[in-house]
């Protein structure tokens, strides 16, 4: 977690320091956070072992199982990171607005050759992490990839699985705008926050 807090001058933002707890939620727990910075992209985080494992999927997660969103690996966060909402100020790494998109517990399920299931910290060190997510805007399996070759080496790729809660005809990022603890826009957490400043 030094890569996260060396990034960050914590006297200009209100974004929490990693501080070690060794405390673990009682079931796993994801956010995705609308984060709209020099571009707009959702930053989905998985508690992975004691943090959050992060990725940058510009254009959101799909519920559609036949696409694939890329997912571009970021620095781990801290699990208070799971409450942040507000506003980075600009000249700051990640300096714009974040919006608690989505929230909620996981589960692995990906499962071994004899049907155990395998932990995420196994799953993710083997660059394939499957979960089922319990959120209130996403629902249901999704997969996490890590690209072994070529030009994209080093990034994953999230997909949707084809499972009850898959549904091509649904397009979230578009539909669901609203932070699901504040029920704000970005628009609206950007204005309320920077008249808090004043």
């Amino acid at each position: 977690m030094k890569t996260y807090n060396e990034k960050r001058d914590f006297s200009k933002t209100k974004e929490p320091r990693d501080v070690p707890s060794g405390k673990k939620n009682q079931k796993p727990i994801f956010v995705i956070q609308k984060h709209d910075a020099t571009n707009l992209h959702y930053d989905f985080r998985l508690e992975i072992g004691n943090t959050l494992k992060s990725w940058s999927v510009p254009k959101g997660p799909s519920t559609d199982p036949s696409v694939k969103r890329m997912a571009i690996p970021t620095e781990d966060h801290p699990l208070s990171y799971a409450n942040f909402e507000g506003v980075i100020p600009q000249g700051e790494y990640g300096g714009g607005t974040v919006m608690i998109w989505d929230t909620g517990t996981i589960e692995s399920n990906k499962k071994d050759e004899d049907g155990n299931i395998i932990s995420l910290e196994d799953s993710f060190k083997a660059g394939s992490v499957e979960v089922t997510l319990h959120g209130k805007k996403l629902t249901g399996g999704f997969n996490l990839v890590e690209m072994k070759g070529g030009k994209m080496k080093g990034n994953w790729l999230l997909m949707k699985q084809d499972d009850g809660e898959a549904d091509a005809r649904r397009n979230p990022v578009s539909t669901q705008t609203k932070s699901v603890v504040s029920g704000r826009t970005l628009k609206q957490i950007e204005k309320e926050e920077s008249e808090k400043e004043e």
